[in-house]
C-alpha cells in the first residue's frame, strides 16, 4: 500500500483523486496548500506526488524544486497550463509526467501506475536491492557487503532498511523515528544519530564511490546512490 500525496487546491478534484487512489489500495495524504503540503511532506514519505502548479498561498514548480532538492520521489503535475513551452518546463525541472485539466480519473491512475513501475527500477524482482557490492535483501531483512552478511542490531537494521527503500530521498528524524520507534516514543532524537553512527561503522568497507549515509543537517538523513 503506497503513500501518495495529492497537492490539489480544488477539493471536489482532490476528492475524486482520492477515492478512486485508494479503490487502488493506495494510502492518500491530501494537500490544498503550498504550506499544508510542506507540512505533510516532512511529516509523511510519500511513494509519489500529484501536483498542481497552481496553488493559493505558492507555486506548485517551487514545491517541485524543493522536492528535487531533497528527493528522487516520482512528481506527477496537474494544471491547466496547456502549452508546450510549460510542460517542457515541467519535465526540465524534473517533473516525471504532466496531465492537463480537465482530465479522465482513469488516466491518472495510469500515469500513476507507469510511473511507479518506471521508477521501481532499483529493485529486483527477488525484493533485493544491489548498490554496486552492497546487496540489501528485503525479504529476508539481511544486508549482505562483497557477499558476505553484516550484523546490525534490530533497530539498526530497521533503520537502515527504511533508508533503502527510499534511495537519495532525505528522512527526516522524526520519520524515522515514528516509524522506527514508534508514536509513543519519549527518548530523544539522539537515538537516531547514534543508530546511524553504528551503521556507518558496520558499512565502513562500502566503497564510497558506490554510495554513502549523508547527514543533511538540521533536515535528516538519506543513502545517496552513485551507481
Amino acid at each position: 500500500m503506497k503513500p501518495i500525496l495529492v497537492v490539489e487546491d480544488e477539493y471536489a478534484i482532490s476528492l475524486v483523486l482520492k477515492a478512486y487512489l485508494e479503490k487502488e489500495n493506495y494510502v492518500v495524504q491530501q494537500a490544498f496548500t503550498y504550506e499544508e503540503a510542506l507540512d505533510k511532506w516532512n511529516k509523511h514519505i510519500p511513494a509519489l506526488v500529484l501536483l498542481d502548479v497552481m496553488l493559493p498561498d505558492g507555486s506548485g514548480w517551487d514545491l517541485l524544486k524543493m522536492i528535487r532538492e531533497r528527493s528522487s520521489c516520482p512528481v506527477i503535475m496537474l494544471t491547466a497550463l496547456g502549452d508546450m513551452h510549460s510542460k517542457l518546463d515541467g519535465l526540465k525541472q524534473g517533473a516525471d509526467d504532466y496531465i492537463l485539466k480537465p482530465f479522465v480519473v482513469e488516466e491518472v491512475l495510469a500515469r500513476v501506475n507507469t510511473v511507479l513501475r518506471r521508477t521501481s527500477h532499483l529493485f529486483e524482482q527477488d525484493s533485493a536491492l544491489f548498490l554496486g557490492s552492497l546487496k540489501i535483501d528485503f525479504k529476508a531483512h539481511q544486508v549482505f557487503l562483497h557477499g558476505t552478511p553484516l550484523k546490525l542490531a534490530p533497530k539498526d537494521l530497521a533503520l537502515f532498511l527504511l533508508l533503502a527503500e527510499h534511495p537519495n530521498q532525505t528522512l527526516t528524524r522524526e520519520q524515522l523515528i515514528e516509524r522506527i520507534w514508534g508514536f509513543d516514543y519519549e527518548g530523544s532524537d539522539r537515538a537516531v544519530d547514534l543508530s546511524i553512527k553504528r551503521i556507518r561503522q558496520t558499512l565502513k568497507d562500502w566503497p564510497s564511490e558506490e554510495g554513502d549515509i549523508l547527514t543533511l543537517r538540521g533536515t535528516g538523513y538519506q543513502i545517496r546512490v552513485h551507481t
